[in-house]
């Protein structure tokens, strides 16, 4: 694929990190950069959510770039720059910004060994290849370089969430809490209640974060958030209402108009939700977005293969970018393709990053692939926690019914419907944390 395909219009951007404000300088050592790649279902893309847009960015970038050709050797600047090309990526969907990162956060290095910002940054840029052991070893150097500094250990919650250390994950929640106890913190903190299973919880940490809440991208977010939680619980009105919010803070925030899409599609409103995606994948093509859109079209009798042709794309821009996202291919193999290979891509996931959604997608493999009695102990891990993901507890229904376990499918079947009345079975990308 032609890299400028994947160069989107960037005026409509996911919110960015607090780099805005690094041409000044003062800020590098507060700098949080996005530690979550749009695409992983085990934490969501949540950091710092401070005000701007890809405009800003750009300026940002532009204003370091002309600063380091004045200082060639100031380390804070090419901290700040490859931070900032990290957030690039995830804002544009193009993983091609990562060499740039990784070129600009080893300058800063060479020229200050040990220097936090460029430890977080290169954290980030870990976390963002789905490098999440990596991200860990970074975040935590980070934070030895700099005990007070927020944004590593929101990286280092993030990493740990993906590899399955939840209780790790929640302990960098509580340093980042102390230390800042904002929308960055809430958010994570909202999350983790999530994956507990405690929806209450999960809100009212939405509320704290909504209510420190000032720029218009993170209310947005916050805004989008709840419009999720509302989503996964199957109260369609409620959730479009959060994104009529989150949209009136903030037009152009993508997730969501790409929440808009999911109701309209669980509502049954499949032309409306396929112009929805069709406008959200011409402007930001992650390949969630691009399979949960070749999903609705099949699911109202029109031809995906141009969105396959698409998603196969973005798996060769990713992977010549050092990105290895085994999740996403899993996951797309065992509903859409070659079972035999789901499994070979989810066992090289959940061997990485032993996660909820890891387990669920090995399970899921594994049963498509006929070997259903090996899917069960992964779909009971996916299950554990008392997370409320309808997807992963049809597919464990799934499973037990094919293993004969009639009262135990008959269970998951029921908690699928108290978790989310409103799942689809045909549409499992969308029933998949966004």
């Amino acid at each position: 694929m032609d890299r400028a395909d994947m160069n989107l219009k960037r005026k409509a951007a996911l919110p960015v990190a607090a780099i805005a404000v690094a041409v000044t300088l003062t800020a590098v050592a507060l700098l949080i950069p996005s530690s979550a790649p749009p695409s992983a279902t085990a934490a969501p893309a949540a950091a710092e959510r401070p005000a701007g847009s890809a405009a800003d960015l750009d300026r940002t970038v532009t204003a370091l770039r002309t600063r380091l050709a004045r200082l060639p050797k100031d380390h804070q600047a090419w901290a700040a720059l490859g931070s900032a090309h990290v957030e690039q990526a995830r804002l544009t969907a193009d993983p091609g910004y990562y060499p740039r990162a990784e070129r600009a956060l080893a300058t800063s290095l060479r020229l200050a060994p040990g220097n936090a910002a460029a430890l977080t940054g290169q954290a980030a840029l870990a976390a963002g290849r789905h490098d999440f052991a990596g991200a860990v070893r970074l975040a935590t150097a980070a934070t030895r370089a700099n005990p007070y500094g927020p944004g590593a250990y929101g990286v280092l919650a993030d990493a740990y969430t993906q590899l399955g250390r939840l209780a790790d994950a929640d302990r960098a929640i509580k340093s980042m809490m102390g230390l800042r106890p904002g929308v960055a913190a809430f958010t994570r903190a909202s999350y983790a209640a999530e994956l507990r299973g405690d929806l209450g919880q999960a809100r009212a940490m939405l509320r704290s974060a909504l209510r420190d809440a000032f720029f218009p991208a993170d209310v947005a977010y916050c805004r989008h958030r709840l419009g999720e939680l509302a989503l996964r619980s199957g109260d369609l009105r409620a959730a479009g209402a959060e994104y009529d919010h989150a949209l009136a803070a903030y037009p152009s925030y993508l997730p969501a108009l790409a929440g808009r899409a999911r109701a309209a599609a669980l509502a049954g409103r499949l032309g409306e939700a396929a112009e929805g995606y069709r406008a959200v994948v011409a402007r930001l093509p992650l390949a969630q977005y691009v399979i949960e859109y070749a999903e609705v079209l099949s699911a109202a009798g029109r031809d995906p293969a141009a969105q396959w042709r698409l998603l196969r794309g973005i798996r060769e821009l990713g992977a010549a970018s050092g990105v290895r996202d085994d999740l996403t291919w899993a996951e797309y193999e065992a509903d859409h393709g070659d079972p035999a290979l789901a499994v070979r891509h989810a066992r090289a996931e959940h061997a990485r990053n032993p996660n909820l959604a890891a387990a669920d997608a090995l399970a899921w493999a594994l049963h498509r692939a006929g070997r259903s009695a090996e899917a069960l102990p992964y779909a009971r891990q996916a299950t554990s926690t008392g997370w409320r993901n309808a997807l992963a507890r049809h597919h464990r229904a799934e499973i037990e019914r094919a293993l004969g376990e009639d009262a135990a499918a008959r269970r998951s079947a029921r908690l699928v419907r108290s978790y989310d009345p409103a799942f689809d079975p045909r549409l499992p990308a969308l029933g998949r944390p966004s």
